[in-house]
This record gives structure tokens, sequence and C-alpha cells, in this order.
């Protein structure tokens, strides 16, 4: 998977997302993609329905496509969840790329390189410093983590923890990212239950998560 294709995929969930609708009626839910996951949110979470807007953004993006390869995996990309917290806003955003879609299949080894793609794609909106990474599993799902200081350009007066947590699945591949205002939110991103191919849920990022791997 060429890194550069995530970034411009990912692309797609760095859109201004602190000025969208929320729809408060999904909050409190478990949010599930067909390609085989499940994520919570708590229900004071305000949840975004970007579908108006999604389409535009496609179109947006496709525009810094550099091959048809990048234009196809705009099409396929699915945005799962959206939700803010707080003022000011801390943000979740979870991405999946299924591979009937998308045509191409990964596995384990092509993870690192998803997930470093992901995380450049946040550099569209955030100036980035001081990451780190880890690596750990759930069930039996491999994770790719990075933790880093954010600062919105837009506007940067706020600081932000920025943390990407991706996985490949038997059906496609899925990022889930936050753009958290404090510790408390990232905490709450961290300790979101998730499930991976019908697999039991779990805590999403666990507190060994940045210890050096063996």
């Amino acid at each position: 998977m060429n890194p550069r294709l995530v970034a411009t995929i990912l692309a797609l969930g760095s859109f201004p997302l602190f000025a969208q609708t929320p729809d408060p009626t999904s909050a409190g839910v478990a949010h599930t993609s067909d390609i085989g996951f499940s994520y919570s949110i708590p229900a004071d979470w305000e949840v975004v329905d970007t579908k108006p807007s999604l389409p535009a953004v496609r179109a947006e993006v496709a525009k810094t496509a550099k091959s048809e390869d990048e234009k196809k995996g705009i099409g396929c990309v699915q945005v799962v969840l959206t939700a803010r917290h707080g003022d000011p806003s801390s943000v979740v955003v979870v991405i999946a790329l299924p591979y009937d879609c998308y045509g191409t299949t990964m596995t384990e080894k092509d993870l690192p390189g998803f997930g470093s793609g992901a995380s450049e794609g946040i550099k569209n909106t955030f100036n980035i410093s001081n990451a780190v990474h880890g690596a750990y599993t759930l069930g039996t799902h491999s994770m790719w983590v990075e933790r880093a200081d954010g600062v919105l350009k837009d506007s940067p007066g706020v600081n932000y923890t920025v943390e990407t947590v991706c996985s490949v699945l038997k059906k496609g591949a899925v990022c889930l990212m936050a753009m958290a205002a404090d510790k408390a939110d990232l905490q709450t991103f961290e300790n979101g239950a998730v499930a991976f191919d019908s697999e039991v849920p779990a805590a999403l990022v666990p507190a060994t998560a940045f210890e050096k791997q063996p």
C-alpha cells in the first residue's frame, strides 16, 4: 500500500470538523463498519454527520491525486465516525478502506506503511511534533499507534495530543484518530471499546502500547 495514497485517503478525515453540525441521536452507541469492526464513544460526545459534505470533500481531495490508484482509494474510503467533545473541541475520526472496493488486500507487513501514511494525512490540518510510536496486539490483530503533539494550523493557540491507531482486518483496513484537547478526552478515545472481526471487545489502546518491543 502506497503511503502517499493512504495520506491522501486520510485527508478526508481532516476536513473542517470543528464547525460541522452534530447529530445527537447517534451518540452513545457502538459505531460499526461492514468490514468487521465496531467502536464505542460515550453519549456526551456529539456525533457529526459528515455524509452531506463528503462528496464535495472527495472531489476536492481527488484534485491532488497523482494516479488512478489514488482516485480509486478516495472513492472507496468510508468515514465511519466523526465525533467531538468539549470547548475547545476534541475530535475523533474513524476511517475504513474496504478491500472489495479498493481491489487490494493488505496484510500485517503492510501495517507500518499504512499507519505512517495515515499520520501524514493529519498533517494537512495540524503542525505535528514529538511523535512516538508503539505496537501491540488486540486479540489476533496487530496494532500500529502514533502519539504526537499537534497545533491546529488555523488556531495556533490551541495545543492537542494527536493519536492515530491502525490495523488490518479480514475485509479491510481501519484507522482511528483522536485530536484530543485534554488528557481526559485522550483517555476516552483510548478506552473506547473496539471489536475486530467478531472478537471480544477491548480497550483500543492499552497502557503498555508505547513500551519498547522485545
